[in-house]
């Protein structure tokens, strides 16, 4: 992959001198995917949105403005969304390395000159919270501990990178959380919706999909749990819903937004039921008003694309609110998406990364750039990361 002019910039001078990624006059009847859209309180201006993908420059945890910041405004178009990649809660939610936090004064100091760059862009930005629960090693956690879980069962299959991004060992055995102990968590997702304010993000992304800890009490091929948090779909479902309610108190259920994947089986994140469980998602959380529902396709394989007979259609009938789809989608599926009404709004992970005028593209229907998968985890501050080039600008070897 060459680097882009963008690569070479101070991150002082960059800001203001990123490429024109401004986005022509298209026929909206034609590409529904750039119309304007209300989102709760937020006025946009197309419905292309930057996934949280998780990027590993985050050293010791810290988000890293003298990248970041390019980084994410970059991808910034006035009028847009974008996600955060996921930001851990609390000293014990990491599972990779050097993903960002949340829960430090350090850490919401370090965010808020990367949310100032989207801002002065003209973006809406959210910052995605997460724990990632069993997904994770002894090494990442205070004193060793175990990770905690809903359950005390291992991941069995892969492997996990550890703190220094130079080696790899099994999943640690977690640990089960104790019912008194779940409540400790829904706090910490609290405070860390209130960090994000605090650091200027206009409101967050629960993060309930991919096996992590949310997830991990959804599914019934995870959570063994004999108690209130276990059993029966409703038990299941009680600690996102405790997450939720807790987060909207804080923060205003009109800037929450939550990600599920019913589907995804990564990390022997499985579910008996997954059809039943993505509509009981959706109509538990018609309750409470928020921003939106985030859900990823049946298809989606960090790999690969796969087809599948499962779909997200009954989950979105039963969902009353905005709701957003992620999963492998080119322009011509997403506008059909939000044609047909599956979706309201489309989200772009690998063709985003690879693009950072993404939504400008889609509108002149341009040539894409290919991403470089080898590149995005790596620690490099630049490659694989801002040195994508823009329409228009000359690559160099």
């Amino acid at each position: 992959m060459g680097h882009g002019a963008a690569a070479s910039l101070s991150v002082e001078g960059s800001i203001g001198a990123i490429p024109d990624n401004s986005i022509p006059q298209v026929d909206v009847e034609k590409m529904p995917l750039l119309s304007p859209y209300q989102l709760g309180p937020f006025k946009l201006s197309h419905r292309v949105v930057l996934a949280p993908l998780t990027r590993c420059r985050s050293y010791g945890c810290v988000p890293q403005p003298s990248h970041a910041a390019l980084y994410y405004a970059q991808r910034t178009t006035p009028g847009g969304l974008v996600i955060t990649e996921a930001t851990g809660i609390d000293a014990t939610s990491n599972g990779y390395p050097h993903t960002p936090g949340i829960w430090t004064q350090e850490q919401v100091e370090a965010w808020k000159p990367i949310v100032k760059a989207v801002h002065d862009k003209g973006g809406i930005f959210l910052c995605q919270i997460w724990h990632v629960g069993r997904v994770s090693h002894t090494s990442y956690h205070p004193n060793g501990a175990a990770p905690p879980s809903s359950t005390n069962k291992a991941i069995k299959e892969g492997v996990v990178y550890l703190p220094t991004a130079d080696g790899a060992a099994p999943y640690s055995t977690p640990r089960a959380l104790e019912t008194d102990e779940v409540a400790e968590y829904v706090d910490h997702f609290r405070k860390a919706a209130r960090n994000a304010r605090e650091a200027g993000f206009d409101g967050v992304e629960i993060h309930g999909a991919h096996g992590y800890l949310i997830d991990q009490f959804l599914k019934d091929g995870i959570n063994d749990r004999t108690d209130k948090y276990g059993g029966s779909r409703e038990n299941r479902c009680r600690f996102m819903v405790e997450v939720v309610e807790a987060v909207t108190k804080e923060i205003g259920a009109d800037r929450v937004g939550i990600r599920i994947s019913p589907f995804t089986n990564v990390v022997d994140a499985s579910d008996s039921d997954p059809n039943g469980l993505s509509v009981y998602i959706a109509e538990t959380l018609n309750r409470y008003n928020l921003l939106y529902l985030h859900g990823v396709e049946p298809r989606f394989h960090p790999e690969r694309t796969v087809q599948s007979e499962e779909s997200l259609w009954p989950m979105r009938k039963a969902y009353k609110g905005n709701f957003l789809v992620a999963g492998g989608y080119s322009s011509e599926d997403a506008n059909e998406a939000i044609r047909s009404g599956k979706a309201d709004m489309v989200v772009f992970g690998r063709l985003f990364l690879a693009n950072p005028d993404l939504p400008k593209r889609i509108a002149l229907n341009a040539p894409l750039n290919k991403y470089d998968r080898s590149t995005f985890y790596t620690q490099d501050p630049v490659v694989g990361y801002t040195d994508y080039p823009f329409l228009g600008e000359v690559v160099q070897a």
